[in-house]
């Protein structure tokens, strides 16, 4: 959003659009990538060729997807992004949902993965880490004449480091064997009747399992309430930090996204896993996010003109809520996966649950960046502008604060009951090990 706002111009209701939109795209398609991953029957397995042809795809079409001139009419550019955005995220999902599936299914013990989880969160973090430079590198007037040559350019080097990480988990990584997976559909043409009316009956099963949907629900809200905000910081530390100069305002952006990061990653992630083992996974997602709105609330002080390196005061304690996030809720996924097994039977939906996750996580971030830009634009922020009024800025940061801690403080009364325990896990591993054996 914030380079749609800078470096092409675009009015924040449709840079909101343009974040949101696609998303809807991405929300349909990923049950039914859920479902074909879940059901395919190949000699490399049910994930790995969707993996390996979606990382392609994804990192190509990423690179044609910022490849706009800004002197472009704004409509123009608004369709052109529109719709190729809505492509990247169908090869995307290609890529992303099968990979998901794989996560879940690569351990079938209650607590490694939990630290499986959190090794996948950890390394996630490092792009967190270095894309905030990214903003640096754009604005660096000896390395690119606009920034949008230097978005054009950044674009390339993205796509192809997508690419070559992307293949990967496609040649290393091992799943579930999949000829020990019986009741599979038939993928083809001549099936599509058959495998809709299987695709819905299984959401069906999927969204009957009240642990499952409260993993849903909590996820929604911390995330998406992250997400409406997520642009906020940078306008904040830019304008009233810094009163819209850009070369003072420098790196302070980049480290105040970096240093989140690092801390969730090595410091919060790991405490968390720890947390997790000690007290079980409901316990340390409500302590943690707990936490965390405490650190939101603490950015009303720490962002100060007269000392800016208060900023970084609350990042320790912020970053306890997407660092648990991830961590234990695609760790308590992977168990309700064992429950599903245990209630319905094969095949194991491992694809389908993570599609019906993370539809839930992707419907929410659309409305998020579509409220995120509305907000924006309810509160006067002028992308053009030199420096924003005080009136404005002063909504920003209260809308910065108060959005994500009454999310964060819903998620924990949807997790209150949640009552998947490690005995009951437990319990539900052998009853399956002695049905059909170890996996």
């Amino acid at each position: 959003m914030f380079f749609l706002l800078t470096a092409y111009g675009m009015d924040p209701f449709l840079a909101g659009l343009l974040g949101g939109l696609p998303r809807l795209v991405d929300a349909l398609s990923d049950p039914i990538m859920g479902y074909l991953s879940d059901n395919t029957n190949t000699r490399w397995g049910r994930r790995r060729p969707y993996i390996f042809i979606g990382a392609i795809l994804t990192g190509l079409l990423f690179i044609l997807l910022w490849q706009m001139d800004e002197n472009n009419s704004q409509d123009y550019n608004f369709w052109y992004f529109l719709i190729i955005s809505s492509v990247f995220i169908l090869a995307n999902t290609t890529f992303s949902t099968p990979l998901i599936g794989l996560g879940y299914e690569m351990t079938s013990d209650y607590n490694e993965r939990t630290r499986l989880m959190g090794l996948a969160n950890v390394v996630g973090q490092v792009a967190w880490m270095v894309v905030p430079w990214f903003w640096v590198l754009i604005a660096d007037e000896n390395l690119f004449a606009t920034q949008a040559e230097g978005v054009r350019t950044l674009s390339i080097m993205v796509g192809v480091i997508a690419i070559v990480f992307g293949i990967l988990p496609a040649i290393f990584c091992k799943g579930i064997d999949s000829s020990k997976i019986e009741n599979r559909q038939e993928i083809s043409f001549k099936n599509l009747v058959a495998i809709f009316a299987n695709l819905f009956k299984g959401m069906f099963e999927v969204f009957r399992h009240k642990p499952f949907l409260r993993l849903c629900g909590a996820t929604f809200l911390v995330f998406n309430g992250f997400q409406i905000v997520a642009s906020f910081s940078f306008f904040i530390i830019l304008f009233y930090l810094f009163n819209g100069d850009y070369a003072a305002a420098g790196t302070w952006p980049a480290w105040f996204s970096t240093i989140l990061a690092v801390i969730t990653a090595f410091l919060v992630i790991p405490l968390v896993a720890w947390m997790a083992s000690k007290w079980g996974k409901r316990t340390a997602f409500i302590i943690s996010t707990s936490i965390s709105i405490v650190g939101y609330g603490l950015k009303w002080w720490g962002f100060n003109p007269e000392n800016p390196f208060l900023m970084f005061l609350p990042l320790p304690l912020m970053a306890f809520g997407m660092g648990s996030l991830f961590t234990l809720m695609m760790s308590m996924t992977a168990d309700i996966c064992d429950l599903d097994e245990l209630e319905n039977g094969m095949p194991r939906k491992e694809g389908t649950f993570g599609a019906i996750y993370w539809w839930t996580v992707k419907l929410g971030q659309a409305l998020a960046l579509i409220v995120g830009g509305a907000v924006l634009s309810w509160v006067g922020f002028d992308g053009n502008a030199a420096t924003q009024s005080a009136e404005t800025l002063t909504q920003l940061r209260i809308a910065d604060i108060v959005i994500p801690a009454i999310t964060a403080a819903l998620a924990i009364l949807v997790m209150w009951n949640y009552d998947l325990t490690e005995e009951k896990a437990r319990e539900i591993k052998a009853e399956l090990e002695e049905r059909r054996g170890a996996l």
